[in-house]
């Protein structure tokens, strides 16, 4: 059994899993950061813990493996709420931090307080190193933990302000789990009598729509999705985080549900007499807050969580599987003729027309301020076959899911679960973990503010994406609520809390950061702004001057 330090076994740990880049903020087992010198890792060293996080987030998203950020134990805080946006997305991030030693507990030792149960609403599990020689089981475990399942994040928390318990030698065996290094790991079959009840459920239904969510995406099952709507001939609605799992322009296709949706798609739902929800939970912003579909409305789900299966709509049909398993075991599954549901296809298919002619006369705007509806626009005409967009919450969600038109099958989609300012840091990782695509972020003003430091990071380490900044100069989602806490009119110095300063040009600051900046203020100049940034293979900022009184359209739901 080969002695080594515990930094040295992570380090070859990290290298046997393909992982290329790490993120943190010193000072965390900077041995190990020694270590992988010469093993290929980049050691990406950001700004803010939270940075940090979403960057390992976005690296998993994208790349569909375990993502790893650290933190000293004065950081662990911080570095814990950057991972609230990845335990929502059921994104497999890795995070390890100090923590409190045994010998110096209740000591006052300098920047120290037990951080440790804050991990727990954030992560699937949370574990303490006390011993060096429990590091490599433990180490392994979160890498199962983190891909099997429902994938999401695991924390481990090391004896040490920076897991100095990691600098002894012990006699450590190297083990690495391939199946464990990337998701999914396991592809569970459901069962066969579960399979023929759902088809039968599903055949006799005369207005079906499917529910596709961030399952499909985790599971690879987009071609299987694509063919169960077609063999059926059921619509197929995609959640934000399905939203490229079938093209924008596939005829069965009627878009995002939910509250960040088109209308079109949430009339769909609400018509329905089934819904299938594929790999999705039926959750808050998904159902309008559970009012499309409504309530009772019969159901199926597939889904690799049982606890997950009747959440929030009870089911005439349950399957426990994958995704990918699941929907091809449908497909073998289904009857030799399709169902005649002319009619429903008709309807729906109108409902699409009637949004997208709504909608194109917003998005081919030319009007100055730029409308974001226009910018979407652009940036769907644009990206390459193989490009991958990363979207912000909020009113980016909004325009992204509304407006962004995604109609080529190599095209990727990953949205924030709910933390404005994820998008910029998670591009970022997203691009380290692809290399060789086009990644484009998009985000308001207000989010980009949040890690705005992070540019420097990607000068330093030549990460080179491309950030959209739509730059109304205000946080103008807001504007409503305001308005309603004001009793319907703005006052004195309301919109100094909404409102931001107008000096500030996010393209300088990007070229004084080591990035390229370019301003946009004319909706023609867009796209060449979009051809320069991906051109000059450097970080870039396209900063586009938008409408502060464009709103996105707020979500249907049935009277």
């Amino acid at each position: 059994m080969p002695r080594m330090t515990g930094n040295r076994y992570f380090a070859e740990q990290v290298h046997a899993a393909r992982i290329t880049h790490v993120f943190f903020v010193p000072t965390i087992m900077l041995p190990a950061m020694a270590e992988m010198e010469d093993m290929g890792v980049r050691r990406v060293v950001t700004h803010g813990e939270k940075a940090a996080a979403y960057m390992a987030d976005g690296y998993a998203r994208a790349a569909r493996r375990p993502g790893i950020c650290l933190a000293q134990t004065i950081g662990s805080a911080n570095l814990a709420a950057g991972l609230r946006d990845a335990f929502m997305a059921c994104s497999p991030v890795i995070a390890l931090t100090g923590g409190v030693d045994a010998a110096t507990r209740y000591r006052h030792v300098y920047q120290e307080i037990e951080d440790f149960p804050m991990w727990e609403p954030v992560t699937k599990a949370n574990f303490h190193v006390d011993a060096l020689e429990r590091f490599p089981d433990l180490l392994r475990q979160a890498f199962r933990v983190a891909t099997s399942g429902a994938p999401g994040p695991v924390h481990l928390e090391m004896s040490g302000t920076h897991a100095q318990m990691l600098e002894r030698e012990a006699d450590l065996t190297p083990l690495w789990e391939e199946r464990f290094t990337s998701v999914p790991a396991f592809r569970p079959e459901p069962e066969a009598d579960a399979v023929r009840a759902a088809v039968q459920v599903l055949a006799r239904a005369e207005r079906p729509v499917i529910v596709a969510g961030g399952g499909v995406i985790w599971s690879g099952a987009e071609a299987e999705l694509v063919k169960l709507a077609e063999v059926f001939q059921i619509p197929v609605a995609t959640s934000l985080n399905a939203k490229a799992a079938l093209p924008d322009d596939h005829p069965l296709n009627v878009g995002v549900p939910g509250t960040y949706s088109r209308w079109c798609a949430n009339r769909v739902i609400a018509e329905a007499d089934l819904v299938f929800f594929a790999g999705s939970h039926p959750a808050g912003q998904l159902t309008t807050n559970w009012q499309v579909p409504r309530p009772g409305v019969a159901a199926i789900h597939p889904d690799i969580d049982p606890e997950e299966l009747g959440r929030n709509y009870p089911l005439q049909a349950a399957l426990l599987g994958d995704a990918k398993v699941t929907l091809g075991r449908m497909i073998a599954a289904a009857p030799s003729s399709s169902p005649a549901r002319r009619g429903w296809l008709e309807r729906t298919r109108e409902l699409v027309r009637d949004y997208l002619h709504e909608a194109d006369q917003l998005r081919g705007s030319d009007a100055i301020p730029i409308r974001p509806e226009r910018i979407c626009k652009e940036i769907s005409e644009w990206l390459p076959d193989d490009g991958l967009v990363l979207s912000d919450t909020g009113h980016s969600g909004m325009w992204t899911g509304q407006m962004l038109r995604l109609t080529r099958s190599g095209q990727r989609f990953l949205r924030c679960a709910g933390s404005l300012g994820w998008a910029f840091p998670a591009t970022l990782g997203a691009k380290c973990a692809l290399p060789e695509r086009p990644v484009i972020g998009f985000c308001g003003d207000g989010g980009f503010y949040y890690h705005l430091a992070e540019l420097e990071t990607a000068a330093r380490f030549g990460i080179n994406a491309i950030m959209v900044v739509n730059n109304n100069y205000a946080l103008n989602q807001e504007k409503h609520l305001f308005d309603a806490a004001y009793g319907g009119r703005q006052r004195g110095r309301a919109t100094e809390m909404w409102h931001f300063s107008r000096q500030v040009n996010f393209a300088r600051v990007a070229e004084a950061m080591g990035c390229v900046g370019i301003r946009v203020e004319r909706p023609d100049d867009i796209r060449p702004a979009l051809d320069k940034a991906l051109a000059s293979n450097s970080p870039a900022v396209v900063e586009v001057l938008s409408d502060v009184d464009a709103m996105a359209k707020r979500a249907w739901r049935p009277a």
